[in-house]
């Protein structure tokens, strides 16, 4: 770090004490212009002369910038670190009693504000690099605002930002004062590399630092890459070129110990190449470096899809790009060699969204929960999305660590097992998972567990699973303890394990087990069978995941999520064996589907204990193929079936639900199915020609038959008994009691000279009703035939010899007495055609052995 003087914030530090008093100020300082390390002990330093609260707490979004930036302080006042200048980061605090400024990170302000929600001696919170917007610094800020409207209005806040917008910060406020430091930077020239380039990220950095050597650009160069896995794999590709140029790798990052952070950003006689994590984008000046090269990726925080934010590798915005370049141009003239096009840099997003936009917030909510506080009371500069806020609700509940007010179901309060999870350092799920190990004398494996559920680098390859296992989870355990006694470079080639990763694993394995209580209990454990232990810490896997539990499909790899869908468990897994899993880690594939790269298996025995989400259903339902109702009883977990049964005997021990589900299918496919359909056309015709004419019959309306239907399909469960039933006699019985005046009104047939009748048939579209017989059938009729008491006259369909209609007359005897050449224009003149005469000739061919039979003399 710098430590030039006077900073380009010097000219405005006399503005910001001022600017204090009023109880906020913003701060708008580029990288390098001294902010992070001037403004804070200048605050410090003025409230140490005062009386009452006098503690100034820096908040820095990363653990390294706020060790680092905390040393070079205590170095620029004489003292040694955590006397009047300390420092706290997870894993790692130098403070005393004297300390007076404290650079700390935000999850320890979280832990702090738990222990002591009204910040009692803390004079001035700086939030720091505020543009990043961690979810923590937006917490904290509400926080502040909260305390500075209640209890606290002497409690000042300083919020300091390189890019952010000052003016809704300000206003948000209450019309804070905005300093503006414009700093100094020197040019830097930016190169971008044409696309495509498919070569591993580290071959791709190698050639770009073989670029800057060609060109000899004097100096350190700082890359910036994703993570720990990527920073050893560039390293091994610079090997050969840095023996070659006599230059010197050095990793940068958050995991690595203090004295490997120091030769990272120390003075050097050799030349550096410092890998880089994002840590190196804010806060730190690194002196030497005239170069940078950027990958134009950052692992950033999202939430994945089990309810927990992970740090996934993604394009770093247009914002962080220009951030990264400035580093290039703090000391003299540099360079920026981008390994992406000017278009790909023009197409991202100019700014990240807020943490507090796109993470989980379930430890967010379990920690205001154990303050008394609510989501919805804090005074928030930008609110959460309430979706995500009633998600980590919903998790929470189903952890059993918050049970929700009444009648308020966004406010909820902690349960007993919410209080021991709370001053647990980690996500909630992890948090259930390490207690419930603990209770069955695991309290090592669980602590183990817990951080391994974080660490999805911990194995660098997972090719195709050749073993059948119960548990990814356990097998990486086991990889862990087989690791943990060994050299961690050595376990790395053993077992296939990154050696970043598996130290980071077991350092916040040993932080959790702490908080525990310590003890690793040894002696229960001993009491347990290997296959004990192993059902024990299933079981408590399974407790921090109930919302993701999964079921095989048949003997594939496809499983059906409890939550609704399915997905795939990935070649990698070893669980394939297991016939239901919780899916830890569900990747929705941009592609399309869901893949499982990380699953346990559970015993479903095990799904009836959380009675909450276990739901029993007894319901009639159709089968397509048997054509029938039966009776299936199902026992289900969320939305995931445990077991099925169906029945057509359990049908018949329901008949009334079993009649309804037949009738319902029945009446879609209609009656013609189950009664001929010229019975019944003829018998509907006469019960709508019959209620035209008599208004105590009802006509036959779609829900007078099926209501008839649905009497008949009393006692029945299949399409092939309502066929054998009597359905027509049944749907006559709906007008029982008017079928004499039906009869009445609506004769079914016509009688005719020499003892013969004939068919009447009527039409349910209001046509009037018609007879057909041949010519001679009808001499000696010597008035008109009619119906309905003699109201209304029946069509007259004369046949030929051969049944075919010849002629057509409402006026018979008028029709035979007239001259034989009359008559088809009298006819035609008086009546439209009836439906037989456009019947096709089959029809017509079944009519006339229909008019035979009622003929003697045929």
């Amino acid at each position: 770090m710098t430590s030039s003087s006077p900073l380009p914030v010097h000219a405005v530090l006399a503005d910001v004490m001022a600017a204090q008093a009023t109880g906020a100020v913003v701060v708008v300082a580029p990288p390098g212009s001294g902010k992070t390390t001037v403004i804070p002990r200048a605050l410090a330093e003025h409230y140490e002369r005062r009386e009452g609260a006098r503690d100034v707490v820096v908040l820095q979004p990363r653990r390294l910038a706020a060790r680092l930036t905390a040393t070079y302080v205590a170095q620029q006042r004489g003292e040694a670190i955590g006397e009047f200048v300390g420092y706290e980061v997870r894993f790692d605090r130098a403070v005393s009693e004297r300390t007076r400024l404290r650079f700390i990170t935000e999850g320890v302000l979280s832990r702090r504000l738990l222990r002591d929600p009204q910040l009692r001696g803390t004079a001035c919170i700086v939030l720091d690099e505020f543009h990043e917007r961690h979810v923590h610094g937006d917490v904290a800020l509400a926080h502040v605002r909260r305390l500075q409207a209640t209890t606290r209005p002497d409690l000042v806040v300083v919020v300091m930002s390189a890019t952010l917008d000052p003016g809704p910060l300000a206003a948000y406020l209450g019309g804070a004062p905005i300093i503006t430091s414009h700093g100094r930077a020197y040019p830097v020239e930016i190169e971008h590399l044409p696309p495509p380039d498919d070569r591993p990220l580290g071959r791709q950095v190698a050639a770009a630092v073989h670029a800057l050597m060609r060109r000899e650009v004097k100096g350190d160069t700082l890359v910036f890459l994703p993570g720990m896995a990527e920073i050893s794999r560039a390293a091994g590709d610079l090997k050969e070129l840095a023996a070659r140029h006599d230059l010197r790798v050095l990793p940068l990052h958050g995991e690595l110990t203090v004295a490997q952070q120091n030769a990272a950003i120390g003075k050097s006689a050799q030349r550096k190449i410092i890998l880089s994590t994002n840590v190196a984008e804010t806060s730190i000046t690194i002196d030497g470096v005239v170069a940078v090269i950027d990958s134009g990726l950052a692992r950033i925080l999202r939430q994945r899809s089990d309810g927990m934010s992970s740090l996934l590798v993604e394009p770093i915005s247009q914002a962080s790009a220009v951030q990264r370049a400035g580093r290039a141009g703090r000391t003299q003239p540099g360079v920026c060699i981008r390994l992406y096009s000017a278009h790909d840099f023009q197409m991202r997003r100019a700014f990240e969204a807020p943490e507090i936009a796109r993470v989980d917030l379930a430890e967010l909510v379990l920690e205001l929960a154990g303050m008394g506080l609510s989501v919805n009371s804090l005074p928030w500069f930008e609110a959460p999305p309430a979706a995500s806020v009633q998600a980590a609700i919903e998790l929470l509940t189903r952890l059993g660590a918050v049970q929700a007010a009444a009648g308020t179901p966004d406010e909820v309060s902690l349960t007993t097992l919410g209080n021991e999870m709370l001053p647990l350092p980690a996500h909630p799920r992890q948090s259930r998972l390490a207690i419930a190990a603990q209770g069955a004398g695991l309290a090592a494996q669980g602590a183990m567990l817990a951080a391994l559920l974080g660490a999805r680098d911990l194995r660098r390859e997972r090719g195709r699973a050749q073993v059948a296992s119960n548990s990814d989870l356990l097998d990486d355990l086991d990889v862990v303890e087989f690791a943990g006694g060994r050299d961690a470079h050595a376990a790395a080639r053993q077992t296939g394990v990154d050696a970043m990763a598996l130290a980071a694993v077991m350092k916040a394995a040993r932080q959790l087990q702490n908080a525990l209580g310590g003890g690793d209990g040894s002696r229960a454990r001993a009491r347990l069978t290997p296959e004990a232990r192993d059902e024990a810490l299933r079981r408590a896997i399974f407790v921090a995941y109930p919302d993701r539990v999964a079921k095989r499909r048949g003997t594939t790899r496809e499983y059906l999520l409890a939550g609704g869908g399915s997905a795939t468990l990935a070649e990698g897994s070893r669980v394939a064996g297991c016939e239901f899993i919780v899916a830890i880690d569900l990747q929705r594939r941009t592609t399309g589907g869901s893949v499982i790269h990380r699953g346990s298996g559970i015993d479903p025995a095990w799904l009836l204990d959380d009675l909450a989400n276990v739901r029993e259903s007894d319901e009639m339902v159709w089968h397509r193929e048997r054509l029938r109702v039966e009776r299936r009883e199902t026992l289900a977990y969320d939305a995931l079936v445990i077991s099925e049964t169906q029945t057509s005997e359990g049908a018949r021990r329901n008949p009334a639900a079993a009649s309804r589900v037949l009738a319902e299918q029945a009446l879609a496919v209609g009656l013609p199915r189950f009664v001929d359909k010229a019975a019944l056309d003829g018998f509907l015709g006469r019960v709508a020609f019959a209620a035209a004419h008599a208004p105590q019959i009802a006509a036959p309306t779609p829900e007078v038959l099926a209501a008839a239907l649905a009497q008949a399909c009393e006692g029945l469960i299949s399409f092939a008994e309502l066929e054998r039933a009597d359905v027509l006699g049944l749907l006559r019985g709906a007008w029982a009691e008017h079928l004499a005046l039906i009869d009445k009104l609506a004769p079914t047939h016509l009688p005719l000279p020499g003892r013969q009748r004939t068919p009447i048939h009527y039409e349910q579209d209001g046509r009037p009703p018609w007879v057909a017989s041949r010519l001679q059938d009808f001499f000696g009729l010597s008035e008109p035939p009619r119906v309905a008491s003699g109201r209304v006259p029946l069509v007259v369909q004369l046949l030929a010899p051969n049944y075919r209609p010849v002629q057509i007359t409402q006026d018979l005897p008028g029709f035979l007495a007239a001259p034989l050449s009359r008559h088809s224009q009298r006819a035609h003149a008086q009546i439209p055609a009836p439906q037989m005469a456009r019947e096709p000739h089959a029809a017509r061919r079944r009519r006339r052995q229909e008019m035979k039979l009622h003929d003697p003399a045929q």
